[in-house]
């Protein structure tokens, strides 16, 4: 890996992100590699690997941007929950050594892809009036699904199914599932339950003879608004995220969204 060009992306906003961006910059300089630093908003190509320092938004970000180039990202986590990270501050020094010995798979992750916009976990539909529910008439493929009066729509990936759909009540699925989950935001009526399809369908959102305007966000950070039907495929580029080879997605729900915690005993 020594023969490789790498980069440090971090995320200056973050609190202490500069201060561990030097730390990493001093240990790889240490192991022969001289990386390139670069913050979020000043994203650059040509690397063959790039170390992000911040939160899951963070990654977000430069998952989106390095898909577009197959440069596969490492997190490194400094937010609260840190789902897409790989390490933290305290095993730096670990995870570079694993590393750079290629002691890492590269794992692929589908994305969505709405006009110019993708993302890696999802995209949300909301209609413009802010505080009401509006309507959103689900299809697949061109056939109608689903007619939803509700304060929005879930339309994510995988890896985005432990984000915000799970907290709207969608299901979790393991990443390198090939599909989509369309989950509607309160909805107001009792039938109306969270949708897995596979990733090849074609998903088309549209108010029907309301003609409302929605807002649509990318990910939680881009943020577009549209008064035509809505369209969101599978997108033909993927993230690539570097996972070390002791990584799995079991533990992680275990240790970061303590599932399948039995509550504490208690003595009587």
């Amino acid at each position: 890996m020594n023969d490789k060009k790498f980069a440090i992306a971090y995320n200056p906003e973050v609190v202490h992100a500069a201060e561990v961006k030097s730390k990493l910059f001093n240990i790889l300089k240490i192991a022969g590699v001289n990386a390139e630093i670069c913050d979020i908003d000043s994203l650059k190509s040509g690397y063959d690997f790039v170390f992000v320092i911040g939160g899951d938004g963070t990654i977000l970000k430069c998952a989106r941007f390095y898909s577009k180039y197959s440069t596969p990202i490492f997190g490194i986590n400094l937010g609260r929950l840190g789902f897409l990270s790989q390490s933290c501050e305290a095993d730096i020094e670990n995870s570079v050594r694993k590393i750079l010995n290629g002691e890492f798979r590269v794992q692929e992750r589908i994305m969505l892809q709405s006009g110019s916009y993708m993302a890696l976990n999802d995209f949300v539909i909301k209609g413009s009036s802010t505080g009401r529910t509006s309507r959103f008439l689900v299809k697949i493929n061109d056939r109608p699904v689903c007619d939803y009066l509700a304060d929005g729509i879930i339309v994510s990936t995988p890896t985005g199914s432990t984000a915000y759909g799970l907290s709207a009540g969608g299901p979790v699925l393991v990443p390198d599932l090939n599909a989509f989950i369309i989950v509607p935001i309160c909805p107001h009526t009792l039938t109306a339950r969270p949708l897995v399809i596979p990733d090849s369908e074609e998903i088309s959102i549209s108010s029907g003879e309301c003609k409302k305007d929605y807002v649509i966000s990318t990910d939680g950070q881009e943020f577009f608004e549209t008064a035509a039907e809505i369209k969101i495929k599978k997108s033909e580029y993927s993230a690539k995220l570097a996972l070390l080879d002791d990584a799995d997605f079991y533990s992680i729900l275990r240790s970061k969204l303590f599932w399948g915690t039995s509550p504490a005993k208690t003595c009587r």
